[in-house]
C-alpha cells in the first residue's frame, strides 16, 4: 500500500497492495478535519458523483474522499464474475485498506446503493471507531421482485438501448462495470442474499435517504434500518424521486446530508469539551 497523496480538485489513484484505485479529493487533509469518504452505485464512479463532493467539503468544513472501486471510472478492471458477497467483501477487505491509505482519522462513510450496504456492513460489523456516522442513500440490505426485474431492464438498455454509450463516457472498461454489477445481482445466489443482520450492529447515527419511486428499492429497505438499529435514525423519503436522490432532488438530499453532518460534528465537539472539562 502506497500513502495516498491529499491534493485538493486533482484527480490521482489510490494504490493499494493488489490493485489501483481512481480517487479524488476536496478540502481539508485528514489529519485537519472530519472525512467523509464516498461510496458510489453499482454503475457509478468518481466522476459521476458530478459536483457533489466539492459542494460537501465546501458547504461542511469535512475533507471529502472519493474513489472508484475495481472495476469502474478509470479503475483498474476486477476479476469476474463478482461473488454475490462482493459488497460484504468490499466492506471488510478493501475498504479499510483505502480508509488507511488516505490517513482517516474520523469522519463518515456516505454511500449509495451498493455503496450505501458497503458503508453499512463497514459501519456495523469492522469495529472501525474512526467511523462517527453512516449516510445511506438507496440502500439495500436483501433482494426484492421488483428490483430484480429493474436489474433485467437494465440489462435490455445496456444490450439494445443508450446505456452503453452513456456508460461508456465515464468507465475505461464498460463491460466489466456493467457486467459485474448485473450478473452478480441476477444470479440465483442473489436470491437468498440478505445483510440486514449488519444493522442490528451499527453503532453509530445514520441518514437514510430513499426516493419513494425508487425502481431498485422498495420503503421495506429503510423500514429494516428504522425497526432494527439500536443507533439513532434520521429518514429522508422524497416523493416523485426514483433511485438518484442527489440528482433528481439535489437541493434536498444536499441540505440533509449538510445537516446530518453538520449536526454531527456538533455533537462530537461538545463530547471534547466535556471530556477537557472533566480532566480538568
Amino acid at each position: 500500500m502506497v500513502p495516498y497523496e491529499w491534493k485538493t480538485g486533482v484527480a490521482g489513484f489510490v494504490e493499494l497492495d493488489d490493485v489501483k484505485l481512481e480517487a479524488m479529493c476536496f478540502g481539508p487533509r485528514p489529519q485537519d478535519a472530519p472525512t467523509i469518504v464516498m461510496l458510489h452505485e453499482g454503475l457509478g464512479c468518481v466522476a459521476l458523483w458530478r459536483d457533489l463532493p466539492q459542494i460537501l467539503s465546501k458547504e461542511t468544513g469535512h475533507g471529502v474522499f472519493v474513489y472508484s472501486r475495481a472495476g469502474y471510472g478509470q479503475s483498474l478492471p476486477c476479476e469476474l464474475p463478482r461473488p454475490p458477497d462482493y459488497m460484504t467483501r468490499e466492506a471488510m477487505d478493501v475498504l479499510p485498506s483505502v480508509l488507511d491509505a488516505i490517513g482517516f482519522r474520523e469522519g463518515i462513510l456516505f454511500g449509495h446503493s451498493d455503496g450505501a450496504t458497503i458503508a453499512a456492513i463497514h459501519a456495523g460489523m469492522s469495529g472501525d471507531r474512526r467511523v462517527r456516522g453512516a449516510v445511506l442513500m438507496a440502500p439495500h440490505f436483501f433482494g426484492e421482485e421488483t428490483g430484480l426485474e429493474a436489474i433485467l431492464v437494465a440489462k435490455n438498455d445496456f444490450e439494445t438501448g443508450d446505456l452503453r454509450a452513456r456508460l461508456e463516457k465515464y468507465h475505461a472498461d464498460v463491460d466489466c462495470a456493467f457486467y459485474g454489477w448485473n450478473n452478480a445481482w441476477l444470479s440465483p445466489a442473489m436470491k437468498d442474499w440478505n445483510v440486514a443482520e449488519t444493522i442490528d450492529y451499527l453503532r453509530v447515527p445514520v441518514l437514510a435517504i430513499q426516493g419513494g419511486d425508487d425502481p431498485y428499492g422498495t420503503l421495506a429497505q429503510i423500514e429494516e434500518i428504522e425497526s432494527r438499529s439500536y443507533a439513532p435514525v434520521d429518514v429522508e423519503i422524497f416523493d416523485d424521486c426514483g433511485h438518484a436522490p442527489q440528482t433528481e432532488k439535489p437541493v434536498e438530499t444536499r441540505a440533509a446530508i449538510v445537516e446530518f453532518v453538520t449536526r454531527l460534528q456538533r455533537i462530537e465537539s461538545e463530547k471534547v469539551e466535556t471530556a477537557r472539562t472533566a480532566v480538568e
